[in-house]
């Protein structure tokens, strides 16, 4: 049985672009990678923020968080500096600040095809690179085509109401294990890292999850080995 370590995140929260990036590095040095299972769960910063909008990050920012446009870029410009540590490229002044709903309900489609963890890396991006609303629906398809998804599926979802109870489920849950704020991973429901916080850490902590999860570890085979039954021979 695999190991389950599960991540809430927010498509708008910058920490959590960079704590996915460091997380994946971590995770794929570690030896038995393939016997851990990861889930990526829904959260919301900003439920309340705009769906669409000609106003400026900047803007935005400051009269949701109360805070003056000089501080509101100081805080933007160190989240980019963090980025660049790990390689990432952000660009505040093109960004579109809008509500991440629609791209949780997409991700958890995604996630029915195994490719949750891609289309949350391409919605990051979006978000944080490109300057694009992934509120947009156009934006949206055209990264379901880049991972080669079905662009119909996608428009149906798209345009119902599906996965929102999924996504609703995930935030509540959030809420009841007492997450106050992401990037939030949990491993093996026993280990909590919270934040973006350096490789290292993430290396220990799947690492003591692991060992936890999988107390013994047999070496060797069934050759030459005696049970209940009798001796193998």
């Amino acid at each position: 049985m695999k190991m389950k370590i599960e991540v809430w995140s927010d498509f708008s929260c910058p920490f959590c672009y960079i704590g996915k990036t460091i997380f994946e590095q971590a995770l794929n040095n570690f030896k038995d990678k393939d016997k851990i299972e990861v889930i990526y769960k829904a959260y919301q910063l900003s439920p309340d923020a705009p769906f669409e909008t000609t106003e400026d990050s900047y803007t935005i920012f400051s009269r949701m968080k109360g805070v003056s446009l000089n501080q509101t870029k100081q805080m933007f410009m160190q989240t980019v500096e963090r980025a660049k540590q790990v390689g990432l490229v952000y660009d505040y002044d093109n960004m579109k600040m809008t509500n991440t709903y629609k791209a949780h309900r997409l991700a958890k489609w995604a996630r029915t095809l195994g490719k949750e963890s891609e289309i949350s890396t391409k919605l990051f991006e979006a978000y944080f690179t490109k300057g694009l609303s992934i509120h947009d629906d156009a934006v949206l398809l055209d990264i379901v085509k880049l991972l080669d998804l079905n662009v119909n599926d996608a428009k149906a979802v798209l345009g119902s109401n599906q996965f929102q109870e999924e996504v609703d489920k995930e935030i509540e849950e959030a809420q009841s294990i007492g997450v106050r704020g992401v990037p939030f991973f949990v491993l093996y429901r026993k280990y909590a890292v919270s934040g973006a916080q350096p490789i290292e850490m993430f290396n220990q902590a799947i690492e003591q999850a692991y060992k936890e999860a999988n107390p013994f570890q047999t070496i060797g085979s069934d050759d030459d080995l005696c049970g209940p039954d009798g001796c193998a021979i």
